[in-house]
């Protein structure tokens, strides 16, 4: 039975984390992909053509919703997901 816990623990785990990506916006999403690559905001902007301060927003709210600290806490937690 603890187990069978765990393994459901683990699946609803997985299933919250896969909620907060799903709640990503399309260019939160582009956002997030730039910054997996180890992009730096301005490489960023440039890129998709839009404002520095614009990709900090998107940085900023990628981080939020996925809850994580900074760009190696959401590397792993997207790599959960995989």
């Amino acid at each position: 039975m603890a187990r069978h816990r765990a393994r459901r623990a683990e699946s609803l785990g997985r299933a919250d984390l896969a909620a907060r990506f799903a709640a990503l916006s399309a260019r939160e999403v582009e956002v997030m992909e730039l910054i997996l690559e180890g992009q730096l905001n301005k490489q960023i902007a440039d890129r998709l053509g839009i404002a520095q301060r614009t990709v900090e927003v998107h940085r900023a709210r990628v981080l939020q919703k996925t809850g994580a600290r900074n760009s190696v806490e959401l590397a792993r937690l997207k790599a959960l997901l995989a």
